[in-house]
């Protein structure tokens, strides 16, 4: 299989600088979703958890109703991964299974809605030192958006990238769209 993104699903990367510009573009994508009858899942680390929360309140979300009708899905982002990685290496049928499976519980009784999805796991993976475990599993994002119905947005710490601009690439190209960190396009 390929590893480029389908060009049929939306699979961007937003590269962040600090909270504040995350929360912002994790806001709008959600919110703009949300607001369209789309359902929602959100795979985060305790850190942004009630930031994003903050931010879609900010944007008119009421949180607890979209919770309550299970058209927002929160899930830690360690309690994902560990269902689905092996030897410190993410495994493509556990991912299909577990991260799959949630996608589908969202869409049901909506298969024709495509679901919005904002992931940390691969900066949690990255931020661990494992670089080659975070592009295999946007590799499995890719792949999974073969079968299933989606808009993903995932963020990566652009301090990861310190001198790893042919890392930085790879992980370019394997998404539909990018999101530069908020200072590289004011200085380009």
């Amino acid at each position: 299989m390929s590893t480029e993104p389908k060009r049929h699903h939306h699979h961007a990367v937003q590269f962040y600088g600090s909270d504040a510009e995350l929360l912002n573009t994790v806001g709008e994508f959600l919110s703009e979703g949300l607001v369209a009858g789309q359902p929602a899942i959100v795979i985060v680390t305790p850190e942004h958890r009630d930031g994003i929360e903050q931010a879609l309140e900010s944007h008119l979300i009421d949180v607890r109703a979209a919770r309550r009708l299970g058209d927002l899905i929160m899930l830690d982002a360690d309690e994902i991964l560990a269902t689905f990685m092996v030897d410190q290496a993410p495994v493509g049928s556990l991912f299909r299974r577990s991260v799959g499976d949630v996608i589908e519980q969202t869409r049901r009784g909506r298969e024709r809605t495509p679901v919005r999805a904002y992931g940390e796991m691969v900066d949690v993976l990255w931020k661990q030192g494992r670089a080659d475990a975070a592009i295999r599993l946007e590799v499995l994002w890719n792949n999974l958006a073969e079968t299933h119905t989606f808009s993903l947005l995932c963020a990566y710490s652009i301090g990861n990238f310190y001198k790893q601009t042919d890392r930085y690439q790879e992980i370019c190209d394997l998404h539909t769209h990018v999101h530069p960190h908020e200072a590289t396009v004011e200085t380009a």
